[in-house]
């Protein structure tokens, strides 16, 4: 390649002023994202403002039902992910590697979620923001009879909540850490 042929290099080889703001925005972003791991509570707090503040501006504006539509699906894929295991067990022949403990005397092995925590949350925020910046845009507020959407995403829920809480009972597996015996500590 001759000097200047790759992305973001003007011609003399340097990074480009816009390549080096968008890789400083870049930095910036996941500088927030690093220093908000921790507070998860605060998190989940600012999501779920952000997702009222996004059902408000739906229910007043009267539209945009599609997309609504579309990111309820999104998170509904999202949560599956984030409850079922990152091992599939249903797919593990019995000879391969690790799996879920199906008996009480078997190993323990801990649960690894297929979605960790951090970014099942960074996903639903990202879902949330641009939905709500769709809803700026006429384009996409496509006129729908919007209960048969509501019927519609209630029987996905249940049917899927349904096959995946068998898949669970099955397994003998448990998302999450309430309700776990824990081990005293012998020293």
């Amino acid at each position: 390649m001759s000097e200047g042929d790759s992305v973001g290099e003007s011609i003399h080889g340097k990074p480009s002023v816009v390549a080096a703001f968008f890789t400083r925005i870049g930095q910036i972003y996941q500088s927030w994202l690093d220093k908000s791991t921790p507070f998860y509570a605060v998190r989940w707090a600012a999501t779920l403002l952000l997702t009222a503040v996004y059902m408000i501006r739906v229910y007043i504006l009267q539209g945009w039902y599609i997309v609504t539509y579309a990111l309820g699906i999104y998170h509904l894929n999202l949560f599956i992910a984030f409850l079922s295991p990152k091992v599939d067990p249903s797919l593990l022949d019995e000879d391969e590697g690790p799996s879920l403990p199906t008996k009480q005397n078997e190993e323990f092995r801990p649960f690894i979620r297929r979605l960790p925590e951090f970014k099942f949350w960074h996903s639903a925020t990202k879902g949330i923001v641009i939905a709500m910046i769709c809803t700026f845009f006429d384009a996409f507020n496509v006129p729908v009879f919007w209960p048969i959407l509501v019927m519609y995403f209630i029987m996905l829920f249940c049917i899927t909540m349904k096959r995946q809480i068998k898949h669970m009972v099955k397994y003998r597996y448990l998302p999450f850490t309430h309700g776990k015996r824990t081990y005293k500590e012998e020293t």
